[in-house]
């Protein structure tokens, strides 16, 4: 089901339902263990939430276990690496007095201090489990970033964009080897900048949205995102792609927030683009992610889509 309604309208219809987690200000684990091998596992609850994309199996899922509390880095990790899913994420009580829960995620090989669509597909999955946040219209998550706002907007949860920890131009050198990575020449490449607010990104702007559709790119050792223009008055400002280091290969992100959000902030700032837009991503790999990019008067901007949840139960860990 597609989010509808302020934050505090979900909660208030939430609240007409049975919730085993009621009153809870994130659903404890279940007390129930089971044996998982040689391990004693406990049953936890767990949702997959396909992401920037109001229908299901179209946008880019996520993996949330909601409760895990006494999980070790290595037992988030393997399990990350099992899901295979780009993002698995780990939802704690906060540490932070001003948050209202802290997540950790978890690509198959590491952890990010932040990334997008894991956000909100936690805090989505966080509301439907009876999450009550401290701040009326407004989820606090606590990340390896810092804090993060999430609000309900019209076209579904929404994320402060965090601040760049890395932009500016890249050197000529690295252009240049960008192009040879995309498999175009280097006069296609209209300008580039670095773009990490957490997974490291570094941004390619090319002439059209066509010419972004049109790569096949070749091995890459960087996290690249490129970006390019639709023509005036198509239902899309953009199209983005999304290319990283992936078992000595290329892999290519289905939709992804963190790299809209610093792209909205370099091409707000040049003014290549002007709030709000829509971006699309997933075209080649035959999704239909929907990135909705707004900005408030005080510059502040939020990313975010629709959030649709595909799988619900428990997860033994």
């Amino acid at each position: 089901m597609h989010d509808q309604g302020t934050v505090g309208q979900r909660i208030q219809a939430m609240e007409l339902a049975p919730q085993p987690w009621r009153g809870a200000r994130f659903p404890p684990a279940a007390p129930v263990r089971a044996l998982c091998g040689k391990l004693a596992c406990v049953l936890r609850a767990f949702q997959q939430v396909d992401v920037f994309t109001t229908k299901p199996y179209l946008g880019n899922p996520v993996a949330v276990v909601l409760d895990a509390d006494g999980l070790s880095m290595a037992d988030m990790q393997r399990f990350a690496r099992w899901t295979n899913l780009s993002e698995t994420t780990f939802v704690l009580p906060p540490s932070d007095g001003g948050a209202d829960y802290q997540v950790r995620i978890f690509t198959p090989s590491l952890e990010l201090p932040f990334a997008g669509h894991p956000t909100l597909g936690t805090c989505h999955a966080w509301l439907a489990a009876s999450g009550a946040p401290r701040q009326d219209g407004v989820v606090v998550q606590q990340c390896g970033a810092g804090l993060v706002r999430v609000q309900q907007t019209a076209d579904g949860l929404a994320f402060a964009a965090p601040p760049l920890m890395r932009s500016g131009p890249p050197s000529e050198a690295l252009v240049q080897h960008l192009a040879a990575v995309l498999g175009i020449d280097r006069g296609e490449i209209v300008d580039a900048e670095w773009a990490d607010n957490g997974p490291g990104w570094v941004a390619v702007l090319l002439a059209s949205a066509d010419a972004v559709l049109a790569l096949r790119p070749g091995i890459t050792d960087i996290d690249v995102g490129v970006v390019g223009p639709y023509p005036p008055g198509s239902p899309q400002a953009f199209e983005v792609r999304a290319f990283f280091p992936m078992d000595g290969g290329t892999g290519e992100d289905p939709v992804t927030g963190s790299l809209n959000a610093s792209l909205a902030e370099w091409l707000l700032r040049t003014r290549r683009a002007t709030a709000p837009y829509v971006a699309s991503q997933g075209t080649v790999l035959g999704r239909e992610g929907r990135v909705h990019v707004s900005q408030d008067a005080d510059g502040t901007i939020w990313v975010g889509g629709g959030t649709v949840t595909c799988v619900t139960g428990q997860v033994e860990l």
